[in-house]
């Protein structure tokens, strides 16, 4: 017993630790690579505090084990609102543009929409799962396209996605870059590159290697003895996922959230959280269910789900009041978590 709790709290620090350096690694490739910090920020930054869920889902779905895929999904998007952003605005108040609550946030809630409806027949296959990775996607490419400016909305989003604009974008970059390769490298883009080495590009790429490694190796560790412990105590899976894997794996978002309220970037803790949302939604689910289709229980449709969605409004209610998250909201989002955790503990939600 002891040896498989050594080695699920192993993998849990590998998973954690890794993405954390990862997101450092990434990052500072891009900086280095002239990308600017706010497609950093909603991006990159989004993406990897969501690797854990990423990785531990992957190795879940290779291992059919559908409920800890959506309990780590569904527990990690309520604890990113309640818990995360709720510890991170009692250390000061998380503001925020109204532009972002108008594109990021209402896109949230369409994705979180989606979902609920995409589970109601008891299953996620395969094309709901390319649906969900199309629009990653296109969210992504959204932004690239869009850059920094913040005067677009949903609907602009929305007529990007079925207007399959980001094919027109992904075309425009493959040929740029194509022209780049095609025009002889001048004198001063040679210096640019070899200052690019000397600043340590290639130790940054030698530690993304070795931090996709132990989140392998973590994720896999951890989805082991998920499933040991669970047969073990005679549990759903589900419940493992939604509590002691959410929270294990939503550490980096906590860890960015509560650093950059203190440094009074409280957009970036709350883009964060909106990105990192959406990607374990539609990356995470888009890519578990092309795996293996996933099974929803029906707690899942008639509990955990509905709870996201409304805690999902909640906090877009509370951003769009003051465009800003307060103390006594806070402490508002805390009592929800709360209330989810008892929920779960006398077993109404599993």
């Amino acid at each position: 017993m002891y040896i498989h709790i050594f080695i699920f709290l192993l993998g849990l620090v590998l998973l954690v630790k890794g993405s954390d350096l990862f997101v450092k690694s990434a990052a500072s490739i891009a900086k280095k690579l002239g990308v600017s910090e706010f497609i950093i920020g909603l991006t990159l930054v989004a993406f990897g505090t969501s690797l854990p869920e990423l990785a531990s889902a992957t190795a879940a779905s290779i291992k059919d084990a559908s409920g800890i895929i959506l309990g780590n999904v569904m527990g990690s998007n309520i604890a990113n609102i309640c818990l995360i952003l709720g510890l991170a605005a009692l250390f000061g108040t998380a503001k925020t543009y109204k532009e972002m609550l108008r594109r990021d946030g209402y896109i949230l809630l369409m994705v979180t929409f989606i979902f609920l409806i995409f589970i109601a027949d008891g299953t996620i296959s395969r094309i709901k799962g390319v649906f969900f990775l199309l629009m990653y996607i296109s969210y992504t490419f959204f932004l690239f396209e869009m850059g920094p400016e913040l005067k677009y909305d949903y609907r602009d989003f929305i007529r990007y996605l079925y207007k399959f604009r980001y094919l027109m974008t992904i075309r425009s970059r493959i040929i740029a870059g194509f022209n780049n390769l095609k025009n002889k490298v001048s004198s001063r883009e040679k210096r640019e590159i070899k200052a690019l080495f000397k600043a340590g590009l290639m130790k940054d790429f030698l530690m993304l290697i070795i931090t996709c490694l132990a989140i392998i190796l973590g994720a896999n560790y951890l989805v082991e003895e998920s499933i040991f412990f669970a047969y073990l105590l005679n549990i759903p899976q589900t419940l493992i996922g939604i509590t002691v894997i959410a929270i294990g794996t939503s550490l980096p978002e906590l860890s960015v959230a509560v650093s950059a309220v203190k440094k009074g970037f409280g957009d970036i803790a709350i883009g964060g959280v909106i990105g990192s949302n959406i990607s374990n939604i539609a990356l995470i689910l888009g890519v578990s269910s092309l795996i293996r289709p996933l099974s929803v229980i029906r707690s899942t449709i008639y509990f955990t789900a509905p709870f996201l969605m409304i805690v999902s409004i909640i906090f877009v209610v509370f951003i769009r009041t003051r465009w800003k998250i307060q103390k006594k909201e806070a402490i508002a989002l805390l009592g929800l978590y709360t209330i989810f955790m008892i929920l779960i503990l006398l077993g109404i939600i599993s």
